[in-house]
């Protein structure tokens, strides 16, 4: 009798986590005129106009050629409570390159390391705005220099900025899981190995605002979710 309790309770362990997971996957559409470009203006810092040889526009909302909208951040809202995910040890980068941060939006997980880097031959003061975590506000005058910060809780979303450069922005989305991602050059994003269940994902644009569409993940595997952003 024992033998069988014992294997019952393996089979009830195992059967308690998904046996399989999909991905997610979809496009950020723009509906509407795209935002004329806005030039940014680095002539106060010789160092940031020497960087470029092309004009640098701001990222405040990017449209890209095909009429979808970069720089979206797209993660799972509810659907994952009651589950505990493992920290990353590797580190989330941030760098300063060129007078602007690299990336513009990007993803990380509670606790997990954020390294932030100095690429430029000029002084950079990078200025953490969280809510839920303890501010801080670095200066950074050596090329190469690097820092290392972490956020004790989720937040949506943590803002970026330098104090010394005014355009340079960049936003985290701050999480308990690892399940994110952000719309690229042509507008797309992938959520990988997201186990079965219903989800409520919600898409976070710094300009155009949240939206919150349901999605269910079923053993059959991979989904698609669209969505529209109108200009």
């Amino acid at each position: 009798m024992k033998k069988i309790f014992y294997m019952t309770l393996a089979f009830i362990s195992v059967c308690s986590f998904p046996l399989s997971a999909g991905a997610l996957r979809g496009t950020a559409h723009f509906n509407g005129t795209p935002p004329a470009p806005q030039k940014v203006d680095m002539n106060a810092d010789p160092t940031c106009a020497s960087a470029h040889t092309e004009p640098v526009y701001t990222e405040e909302a990017a449209v890209n050629s095909n009429l979808t909208l970069k720089h979206v951040f797209v993660y799972v809202k509810q659907g994952l409570e009651g589950r505990t995910f493992e920290t990353p040890q590797a580190a989330a980068v941030l760098d300063q390159k060129g007078c602007q941060y690299e990336p513009h939006v990007f993803g990380i997980q509670v606790n997990q390391p954020l390294e932030i880097h100095n690429s430029d031959a000029t002084l950079h003061n990078v200025h953490g705005m969280p809510r839920e975590t303890k501010e801080f506000n670095l200066g950074m005058p050596i090329q190469g220099m690097k820092l290392t910060r972490k956020f004790e809780k989720p937040e949506i979303m943590v803002k970026f900025k330098c104090d010394v450069h005014p355009w340079m922005r960049a936003y985290a989305g701050v999480l308990a899981h690892p399940y994110y991602s952000v719309t690229d050059g042509e507008g797309k994003y992938e959520i990988k190995d997201l186990p079965p269940g219903k989800y409520v994902i919600e898409f976070w644009h710094e300009k155009y605002g949240t939206q919150t569409q349901e999605v269910s993940i079923g053993d059959a595997g991979d989904q698609t979710l669209d969505f529209t952003y109108a200009g």
